[in-house]
């Protein structure tokens, strides 16, 4: 199942596509990896869904990818008397560590001590995604007072956001700890982590997944963007979450953040998804919104390694159109003129390392000389990254023996994996990869081929070695 666009596509699963006919149909219309998002799913249904998956994963003969996306901290406010009250702008509201009784119109339970603590004098606090805004005006003593800024109907439970506050707790929580002990049980493919603020959210995370998975940090809070670079040099990849972004921060910077990340991602050779309400106007119609589809653009454009389907393929009523359209609009962009220059515009010099300066040869050579496709042989999955990161102009086959790689690099830009057995010598390493090239319909007999690889094989991350191939009429290869 050969796909003709570079951009992959994440597909979250929830109640409109958990059964396993539906998971084929998505990956059929162009899911590249599925998501579990573990706000909604329980242990069972993780272990039911990664069995679905895989199943599907060997009758269609292909690699696909599994999320898990760890909740994260709910911060909520607690009940009302009256189920819900009206604040209205420049009047007083308290929230509290009074746990015995519900709420008013002047004041609320906070059920977080780590909130009451940490929010200094000036300090914004959003509620309900951002719809209503308070400002601190007086702190301490399990207490703090504000001014409503922008005020409006709060009812139960809704959720708190804190722009401008750090909070000393960190991204993992009780049930998140649980979720990500399950999902590694499991053997998803990666694990996109919420709430992340700092670097260390990021290494308490590895210090656990010891490389078993991929670990995504999910961008979605300001202070997460003031120490950005140190987050993705630490992370495997990143998730660009649009829409807790433009809860706490001005909704105009997102645009900029988001073309920043990507470029980012791509200096450091990390996959960068992006994600949240991309076709939101699908969760109930068949047909995207003009914005919607200039959106997805934008991101495809941007050179993204994939965009991400939320509650369009979770709980939409059209979970395949939303894919289909995700996968028609990525494969017009990528087919538009201007689209190699705008990639190529963006390109980032190689680090002098031997392995970024074959990768960068690798492309160049591939393009110079018209060859069919790259070809590249990756035991860790880095070799496959780093020709990636070149975003060529010519297809890109990821060889692996370890599955676990090409379930990881499903999610990386451009690249077609396959699993095979290493190669014994130099000489079936060539006929592996021609072999390979031909019977997946990317070179025929006659068509040429490049092929990388660290030396000795089967060594991770020494990519050291650049050959050009002929494919021969019965398929293999002569260098």
């Amino acid at each position: 199942m050969r796909r003709i666009r570079r951009a992959k596509i994440l597909a979250t699963l929830g109640p409109a596509s958990h059964e396993e006919k539906m998971i084929e149909e998505l990956a059929k219309a162009g899911a590249d990896v599925f998501r579990i998002n573990m706000s909604h799913a329980s242990h069972d249904l993780l272990h039911q869904t990664v069995a679905r998956i895989r199943r599907v994963e060997e009758r269609l003969k292909h690699p696909i990818g599994i999320l898990a996306d760890l909740q994260g901290p709910k911060l909520r406010v607690w009940k009302f008397a009256e189920g819900s009250v009206n604040l209205v702008a420049g009047q007083k509201f308290t929230l509290d560590s009074t746990a015995d009784d519900q709420g008013n119109t002047e004041r609320v339970y906070l059920p977080h001590p780590e909130i009451i603590e940490s929010v200094s004098v000036g300090d914004r606090l959003l509620l309900d995604d951002g719809k209503l805004q308070l400002k601190a005006t007086k702190v301490g003593g399990g207490v703090i007072e504000t001014e409503v800024v922008y005020g409006g109907k709060l009812s139960d439970k809704k959720g708190v956001s804190l722009p401008d506050t750090l909070l000393p707790t960190g991204a993992l929580t009780e049930k998140d700890h649980a979720d990500l002990l399950e999902a590694l049980k499991a053997e998803v493919d990666w694990i996109a982590l919420s709430f992340v603020q700092r670097p260390e959210d990021i290494i308490d995370v590895r210090k656990i997944v010891q490389g078993r998975a991929g670990v995504m940090a999910k961008i979605e809070k300001p202070q997460a963007i003031e120490r950005l670079e140190e987050i993705v040099k630490l992370s495997d990849a990143i998730m660009v979450a649009r829409g807790d972004l433009g809860v706490e921060l001005p909704l105009e910077t997102v645009p900029g953040l988001q073309k920043r990340m990507i470029r980012m991602c791509r200096r450091y050779g990390k996959p960068v998804i992006v994600a949240t309400q991309m076709l939101e106007s699908m969760i109930t119609a068949p047909v995207p919104t003009r914005a919607e589809v200039s959106d997805v653009s934008i991101a495809v454009f941007e050179g993204a390694d994939a965009v991400m389907l939320s509650a369009e393929s979770a709980s939409g009523q059209y979970p395949i159109e939303a894919v289909a359209t995700m996968n028609k609009v990525a494969v017009a962009v990528e087919s538009d003129a201007n689209y190699r220059g705008i990639i190529r515009a963006a390109q980032t010099e190689p680090e002098a390392t031997a392995a970024d300066a074959i990768s960068a040869a690798t492309r160049q050579v591939a393009e110079t000389l018209d060859l069919a496709a790259i070809v590249t042989y990756t035991a860790s999955g880095s070799t496959g990254i780093r020709a990636a990161r070149e975003r060529p102009s010519k297809p890109i086959i990821a060889l692996s023996p370890n599955l676990r790689t090409i379930r990881r690099l499903s999610v990386v830009w451009g690249i077609h994996c396959v699993q095979t057995e290493d190669a014994v010598n130099l000489e079936d390493m060539v006929d592996r990869a021609c072999v390979i090239a031909y019977q997946e319909g990317f070179a025929r007999p006659g068509d040429r081929i490049a092929i990388t690889a660290g030396v000795p094989l089967g060594t991770p991350g020494a990519t050291n070695m650049l050959r050009i191939a002929f494919v021969r009429q019965d398929g293999a290869g002569s260098s």
